[in-house]
């Protein structure tokens, strides 16, 4: 996957990875799936970021609480893991 993708699985629109993370320009960009819930919580504790379907835009990572950050992954990681074993 490129620049950086982790896993992968077959869904109803191809092979894609269950996870990844893109630096661009402008932010850095975490792909994520969460399924039907969604962790309000763990985004509240995150710090400065934006989301988009599937996405979460960091500007910076000074700015966000490493923690979250790690939880949020964990979370995303399990979630395709049931959803696509």
């Amino acid at each position: 996957w490129a620049p950086v993708g982790y896993g992968e699985y077959d869904g109803s629109t191809g092979r894609w990875m269950r996870t990844g993370f893109s630096p661009r320009k402008t932010s850095l960009v975490l792909y994520l799936s969460f399924g039907a819930t969604e962790p309000e919580a763990v985004l509240g504790k995150l710090g400065k970021h934006k989301r988009g379907k599937g996405c979460l835009y960091i500007n910076k990572l000074a700015e966000v609480d490493a923690q979250a950050l790690r939880a949020l992954i964990e979370r995303a990681w399990a979630h395709m893991a049931r959803k696509y074993p």
